[in-house]
């Protein structure tokens, strides 16, 4: 995704979720049907869960965001943890129908919305504070997807920044707007 100079808080928030979206879908492309569902130890979250649980976010968070709390009444988000989703298509299906919430509710905002009032555990946030929040959350999380897909694909991961020691090749890639920095 090529970077776009921007002034607008709106814009870029949007970019940064989009990125981290592609960096998501890159990432989880890379690793078989079975690597999704796998963790490193008993403590750690799979792939899959770490989806189903920012699907859940995702709902509570961007649904009715300006005016309802951003952690609905009907959210048990311990479930998230339990239960993976079985296949990729489930796992697809949760992450794009979460994605498509956040984009929904961020697309149709102004400037004027940035200082509006949201709550989220019942606790007033601005609305810019509120995507704030949110972009911390899902680049956690985020890094996390992109950290255990590297992990099982070792050496058949291809990379989705820069890759080791072919820096100087990248920056000429990025002068001549081949490639993008972000």
């Amino acid at each position: 995704m090529a970077h776009q100079f921007s002034t607008s808080y709106l814009k870029d928030s949007i970019a940064l979720f989009r990125y981290y979206k592609q960096l998501g879908d890159r990432a989880i492309a890379q690793v078989s049907d079975e690597h999704l569902a796998s963790t490193l130890d008993p403590e750690m979250n799979s792939i899959a869960l770490i989806v189903k649980h920012l699907a859940g976010n995702m709902r509570s968070r961007w649904t009715d965001f300006l005016t309802t709390d951003g952690e609905k009444p009907d959210r048990n988000r311990d479930s998230e943890f339990e239960a993976a989703p079985q296949t990729r298509k489930e796992i697809t299906a949760m992450w794009e129908q979460g994605w498509a919430l956040v984009f929904g509710a961020l697309e149709p905002l102004t400037d004027a919305d940035l200082t509006r009032t949201v709550t989220i555990r019942h606790e007033p946030h601005s609305v810019m504070q509120a995507i704030n929040r949110q972009i911390a959350h899902y680049s956690y999380h985020v890094g996390q997807i992109v950290f255990l897909a590297k992990h099982f694909q070792s050496d058949q991961w291809k990379s989705l920044s820069v890759p080791r020691n072919r820096s100087a090749e990248f920056n000429e890639k990025v002068k001549r707007g081949e490639a993008s920095q972000r």
